[in-house]
């Protein structure tokens, strides 16, 4: 014990001098003797936290204190926890709580409470919010030390309240903060984000336990309610975030505060909400009227207040009133600011209305922004005794959306709400729109009776329903149902008495209804309810006696009828049953308008007033009426029937509204329209019509004539003498034919119109207008014969027609159009019916007055047109043209005569009139076209006048500018760029205006506006010609080839610049071509130029070019044809005018045509027409030719002459004109080789060397022509001349890989070079295989060399390839001839293929040599 002591003195000494290590070193000495030695753990606590070593100085003294119940470890702890800051705050309140509790014992209170304020101080300084809040726990009742220091710690509410502030802040902070953070995430929404947060936060949350100890404690009754109030938020708050699994026990508490602040009458409105919404009464009447009237006291300015102001003060409210009924003044606390003068003054903040206006203005009100379950149920009752079913009916489905809500957020259900919201929603549906609603009423009615199977309410609305889908039955059934449930329901027994009446009992409905009158003119019924049932025991009357005299008495139904009316002005049923009585039995259609007009503004549902009436206004032709009337029984729902109803859809106001819609130009509306007209009765006949012509005025055409067929069908199924007028439909199938462009059937349909409707002066117009319209669509196929036909049959028509038809625009209009076709396919005109034509135009009394319209410019009068007499063959084409130019022009001036009083109906006849002048002038002669003829001035006139009339109108300036464009370039150019100014996208002025370019040689420009015409059409043919002149311009022909052919494939047949400009590129390219013309290519050609000759019979330079084509296809004899037709008109128009120019085109046509002469082998007539030619271009000095035509046209007829006489047996006068061709062609090397083949073929020897001698002089001249050096060399191989046939297979070597050789000149080389090697004496098969491989190594795209090395080596493989080349080379990719292809399809030596072969080329002797072998092997 001793040593103890001395040891602790040591220590002790050791810390007062502050020695640390060594009072470390005895006290562990100590220690280790005597572990439990109280006083020395505390010196090495105290050493160690001297030494900065605080982990083991908390250990030591945490030892020490387990040891003794001394303060002293615990004041060491405090010190050292005070030095290690907030961090060790915890660790601070327990020591503290410890050492307070041991001065506690003690009786030490001043020390304890010392220490308690110390750490409190310490945690408000050191530490943040949350670690002051748990501080003061330490000062709450629940603290061990609380009894201790009793009245000497502050009041527990006021620490209950310090927090309470500051959870209430760190709280929202925490919740903002979070949601701050989570609402950036992926996918997360506001909503949901702050659910989670909030669910988060407040389920961690003290301070509901803070404020109901708050509440218990304080003594301020102030805070009390404060703080009550705040419970309550906080509560409902959490309740509405909670899960639904665990709302149920949070509700109970919510309830349970908001039912004891009722209690108190605390005027929180959150608690009172809650009291007054969460009762889920089954009736009204079932809520304290106590605690609605204390709600409407302390909350006036609330959207409650004035929805239950208004009911409980109408006489449907089932409560008592109150007895004094005038407005009470609400005491409203002051503010301590506020001025005693306001006492008495200002408005009270309560308000009570006076009437029912009033009323249902306050209720309005407040039900427009309020949630309030309470208040919708009060607002659907109220308004379903107003029977304001269309409002209740909007407002009852708000209601269960907030009901749905409601119970989502804080998981109470309101069975009894739900209940009432759909008996509302149910009753206001029976009547709204009906019977549009009636499946979703019954289904909620279902839901009800399910619930509550006696519900009188659901009972009466099904019985309705069943009423309204005429299951007459059932409905009597549910009403007898409700009677039972309340027996003195008028209202009920009249709807069962009414129900026997519809069910055709009107005698028992008649006894039963007037039963109830006197009960109900007694009683205090709604005068609804009474109108309606004297309105029904009329109706029962009306029905039971349906004779006249019944019917029209007025003491009869009318009677009741009129006491409908008197009982309720506005009950719209009796206004239609008066309209029947005044319209079927009084006569008085006046009154009746009224009645039927009146009920439907009434009511939407008056269907047969409404039917009655929209009829009255389509007789009248007032179809916005109409309209207006079809549309509101539309909307009131009984148009189309519910799903499952057995009433049938009423289809006749959606199809007034379609014939509305279609007066009104509103196709796309009427389609809808008339669809679902039909939708409800598939069979309406004038809805399919109707249809019909709704989608062709849309230009949807092929489904307006599936919508006519099937009316016509339905005329098909129907008494013909009930549908008096199904011409319209083919009228209307007619029209959308034409739209279609089906003219042929179009035509055929008006004519059965017109048969069976002859007084229709609109479908004649439409016929004659379709025929000419057919007529044009031939002309532009090439069906000129047909498009004649038409016209002459229009004309016929034309000629028979009515009077007051021959007074219209159209008329005239299609009458000209119709002679303009004759000249257009001139080759017609003599088809011109001109006894039509003068019957046509002789009609009208002002026919002379209209003609001498623009008389004294153009000259055009009746006198040409009407003139007798026989005219000259040659002069009968431009008689007859001369004819039908006048009688067009002629119409059109009538049409202008006739179009006096429209101001753009004559605009457009000058229009016309202006092309039809100008038709006129383009029919002259060119020669005649130099100046500006009287029909160019005319036409320019009327243009003119067209502009004056209708400035804005882009074709009359584009007009101006065409027939402007040779006269006045200027005045041409202003017109294209102001019709490009109003539409910059029209195709015709840019190609116009590009024309005008081309005119004054401004290629650029020209080119421009060819460019911009293309874009905007491509496929417009005349852009894409102008761009081919340019072409031709800029010197490439080539491209222009290319761009002619273009236009010729997308242009339309009557277009003449393109069957004149591709023909004649075509046939410029071929005289550039090296080898002959391929046949296919030809085609397009000739038929473009047989066009052109049925079009311009009188153009003799393209017949010409037409027989040259000919003559390329190896068609002869229709060249000699059209060339003596030619040349005989030629001929007779230089007797007649001595024209130089026809002297030359006659000489170059007996020239060609000596050529197909002797191409047909009449060599006489080729002699003949040959000399002649010669003869005619004898003289140089006459300049009828140029140079070059001279020499062509000469060597042509020499050689003809020549050949001619050389077939017939005259080889000398043949080589004489051979001769002389030379001379004059400057040895033509093709000339040259013609006549030393026939040199050779006299077989004298001089001729034969006369033949080698100009051979020879051509190579000298042009070594790399290959006639000639063929020529050559196969005389070599004839002569045996191996010193020649050297020197020409030298020659040939150098020309076998020339590549201006061509195909054909290849393979006569290969010939010559297979011939030597073949009949060389020396030579072996090896060489001729050797000269045939190499021809095939050389050109292996040519069959040629392939066929010699099938015949060579015998082999199949090589006659194969040379037909796999030969089919590669066909056109269009490539120019091998039919009878190459023969030959190469022979060379296989099958029987299929020479079949090929002879179907090829029938006339190549290749195939039948083939399929004989092939036969016979």
């Amino acid at each position: 014990m001793g040593s103890t002591k001395a040891s602790l003195k040591a220590i002790n000494d050791a810390i007062r001098q502050q020695k640390w290590d060594e009072a470390l070193t005895q006290t562990d000495s100590l220690i280790a003797r005597d572990p439990k030695n109280y006083q020395a753990h505390v010196f090495r606590a105290f050493a160690l936290d001297k030494k900065n070593e605080i982990d083991l100085a908390e250990v030591a003294y945490k030892t020490a204190t387990d040891l003794r119940p001394d303060p002293q470890a615990w004041q060491g702890l405090i010190k050292l926890y005070e030095k290690q800051g907030a961090r060790s705050l915890q660790k601070y309140h327990h020591a503290a709580l410890k050492l307070a509790e041991i001065f506690g014992a003690t009786n030490d209170m001043y020390r304890c409470q010392d220490v308690v304020d110390k750490f409190v101080d310490f945690a408000r300084a050191q530490g943040d919010r949350s670690q002051y809040v748990q501080a003061l726990d330490i000062i709450l009742p629940n603290s061990p030390i609380y009894p201790i220091l009793e009245g000497r710690l502050p009041h527990p509410a006021r620490t209950y309240e310090t927090i309470a502030q500051i959870l209430e802040v760190d709280e929202k902070k925490r919740i903002n903060t979070l949601i701050g953070e989570r609402r950036t995430r992926l996918g997360a929404k506001l909503s949901e984000v702050t659910v989670e947060v909030n669910r988060e936060v407040l389920g961690q949350s003290r301070l509901a336990w803070i404020y109901e100890q708050l509440i218990l404690w304080t003594n301020d009754d102030d805070t009390r309610r404060q703080y009550e109030e705040k419970l309550l938020q906080f509560r409902y708050d959490r309740l509405l975030v909670l899960p639904p699994a665990e709302k149920g026990p949070e509700l109970k508490i919510v309830q349970k505060l908001a039912n004891d602040m009722v209690i108190i009458k605390h005027p929180f409105k959150l608690a009172w909400d809650i009291a007054v919404e969460w009762q889920d009464g089954k009736e009204i009447k079932d809520w304290d009227i106590n605690v609605l009237n204390e709600y409407c006291t302390h909350f006036p300015d609330s959207d409650l207040y004035r929805v239950l102001t208004g009911f409980l003060t109408s006489d449907l409210s089932p409560f008592p009133k109150k007895l004094d009924s005038a407005p009470t003044k609400v005491d409203v606390a002051q503010n301590e600011d506020e001025s005693e003068d306001d006492e008495e003054g200002g408005a009270p903040t309560s308000v009570i209305p006076y009437t029912d206006e009033d009323r249902l203005l306050m209720m309005t009100e407040g039900i427009s922004t309020t949630t309030s379950l309470l208040a919708h149920r009060l607002m659907g009752e109220y308004y379903q005794h107003l029977e304001e079913h269309e409002s209740n009916v909007e407002l009852m489905r708000k209601a269960m959306t907030i009901l749905a809500s409601e119970t989502g957020k804080t998981g109470k259900v309101f069975a009894n709400t739900n209940q009432a919201f759909r008996l509302y929603l149910g009753t206001a549906l029976v009547f709204y729109q009906s019977p549009r609603n009636h499946g979703e009423a019954k289904s909620l009615f279902d839901k009800v009776l399910e619930v509550d199977p006696t519900s009188t309410s659901a009972m009466i609305g099904v019985g309705l329903i069943y009423e309204e889908e005429e299951e007459f039955d059932h409905a009597i059934n549910f009403l007898n149902r409700a009677l039972k449930g309340d027996n003195t329901n008028l209202r009920v027994r009249a709807e069962i008495g009414w129900l026997h009446a519809l069910k055709g009992d009107h005698i028992r409905g008649k006894s039963e209804l007037e039963s109830l009158l006197p009960a109900m003119v007694s009683q205090p019924v709604s005068k609804d309810l009474l109108a309606q049932t004297q309105h029904r025991l009329g109706c029962c009357i009306w029905n039971s006696d349906p004779s006249r005299a019944a019917r029209k008495s007025r003491d009869g139904a009318y009677a009741y009828f009129i006491d409908a009316l008197k009982s309720n002005f506005s009950y719209a049923p009796a206004y239609s049953s008066l309209g029947v009585y005044y319209a079927d039995y009084a006569k008085d259609k006046k009154r009746a308008r009224k009645c039927f007009l009146k009920a439907v503004e009434l009511s939407s549902t008056e269907v047969e007033s409404a039917e009655r009436l929209a009829r009255s206004f389509a007789n009248d032709s007032d179809w916005d009426r109409v309209e207006l009337v079809a549309q509101r029984v539309v909307d009131s729902g009984r148009v189309k029937p519910p799903p499952g109803s057995k009433k049938k859809g009423i289809s006749w106001p959606l199809s007034a509204l379609g014939v509305a819609e279609l007066n009104k130009q509103d196709y796309a509306k009427a389609i809808v329209s008339f669809q679902h007209a039909l939708r409800i009765s598939p069979n309406d006949y004038h809805s399919w019509v109707g249809l019909g012509e709704s989608y062709h005025s849309s230009g949807r055409y092929m489904a307006a004539t599936k919508a006519i067929q099937n009316a016509q069908g339905l005329e098909a199924a129907t008494d013909l003498e009930d549908m008096s007028d199904t011409w319209f439909t083919k009228y209307l199938l007619a029209n959308v034919k034409r739209e279609l462009g089906e003219f042929d059937e179009a035509v055929d349909l008006y004519h059965a119109v017109i048969t069976q409707r002859p007084e229709e002066e609109g479908v004649a117009i439409a016929l004659m207008q379709t025929m000419v319209e057919n007529a044009f669509d031939c002309a532009d196929q090439g069906l000129f014969g047909k498009s004649v036909e038409l016209a002459a049959r229009m004309l016929s028509f034309a000629a028979h027609v009515s009077e007051p038809i021959t007074q219209t625009f159209n008329f005239w209009k299609a009458v000209g159009d119709a002679c303009s076709i004759f000249s257009q396919v001139q080759g017609h005109a003599h088809d011109l019916p001109v006894d039509d034509i003068h019957k046509i135009l002789s009609s009208g009394a002002d026919r002379e007055t209209a003609y001498t319209i623009l008389h004294d410019v153009d000259g055009v009068g009746s006198e040409v047109i009407f003139a007798q007499g026989k005219f000259p063959e040659d002069e009968q084409l431009g008689v007859d043209l001369t004819r039908i130019l006048h009688a067009m022009i002629l119409a059109h001036k009538r049409a202008i005569h006739l179009t006096a009083q429209d101001v753009h109906a004559q605009a457009v006849a000058f229009y016309n009139l202006g092309w039809a002048e100008n038709r006129a002038h383009l029919c002259l002669p060119s020669s005649l076209r130099i100046q500006a003829s009287r029909y160019h001035k005319a036409a320019v006139r009327c243009f003119k006048r067209a502009i004056e009339l209708e400035a804005g109108n882009t074709e009359f300036w584009n007009s101006l500018g065409v027939v402007t464009s040779e006269i006045n370039p200027s005045v041409a150019q202003h017109a294209f760029v102001r019709a490009l100014f109003l539409n910059e996208r029209s195709p015709q002025a840019w190609t116009n205006l590009g024309t005008l370019a081309l005119l004054q040689n401004d290629l650029q420009l020209a080119n421009e506006a060819f460019t911009r015409a293309q874009s905007n059409d491509p496929d417009y043919a005349q852009a894409w010609v102008g761009q081919g002149f340019v072409a031709l311009l800029y010197g490439d022909p080539r491209e222009a080839r290319g761009l002619f052919t273009h236009a010729m494939d997308i242009s339309d047949a009557s277009l003449l610049i393109t069957k004149r400009q591709y023909p004649t590129s075509v046939f410029d390219h071929i005289l550039t071509m090296s080898t002959k013309a391929n046949v296919a290519t030809l085609i397009q050609p000739l038929f473009a130029l047989a066009q052109l000759k049925r079009l311009r019979p009188q153009d003799l330079a393209y017949q010409h070019l037409w027989a040259l084509f000919q003559e390329r296809t190896d068609n002869s004899p229709s060249a000699i044809t059209a060339l003596e037709a030619a040349c005989e008109k030629l001929e007779a128009n230089y007797e007649a005018t001595e024209s130089a120019d026809s002297l030359a085109r006659f000489a170059l046509g007996q020239a060609d045509l000596a050529r197909s002469h002797l191409s047909c082998g009449d060599t006489t007539a080729a002699i003949k027409c040959g000399e002649l030619a010669l003869e005619l271009s004898s003289d140089e000095s006459a300049g009828e030719l140029t140079v070059e035509q001279r020499q062509k046209a000469r060597l042509s007829a020499h050689l003809t002459v020549g050949l001619a006489h050389y077939f017939n047996g005259q080889t000398d006068k043949a080589v004489s004109y051979f001769e002389t061709a030379l001379e004059e062609s400057d040895n033509d090397p093709n000339a040259v080789c013609l006549l030393a083949q026939i040199l050779w073929a006299t077989g004298t020897e001089d001729a034969r060397e006369r033949a080698r001698t100009i051979l020879f002089e051509v190579i000298e001249k042009d070594a790399s022509h290959v006639q000639s050096v063929v020529l050559l060399g196969i005389i070599a191989l004839l002569d045996s001349d191996d010193e020649s046939l050297e020197a020409v297979v030298s020659e040939l070597h150098t020309l076998r890989t020339s590549e201006k050789a061509t195909g054909t000149e290849h393979s006569q080389i290969g010939e010559v070079f297979w011939a030597a090697a073949a009949l060389d004496k020396n030579g072996t098969e090896e060489e001729v295989l050797l000269q045939v491989q190499s021809d095939v190594m050389l050109y292996p795209h040519l069959p040629y060399g392939w066929s010699r090395l099938a015949e060579a080596s015998g082999e199949a493989y090589p006659a194969d390839m040379a037909l796999n080349v030969a089919l590669k080379s066909i056109p269009p990719r490539g120019v091998l001839g039919a009878v190459d292809l023969a030959d190469a399809y022979a060379g296989t030596g099958s029987v299929a293929d020479a079949q090929a072969a002879i179907l090829i080329a029938p006339w190549a002797r290749s195939g039948w040599e083939s399929l004989g072998s092939a036969v016979a092997g």
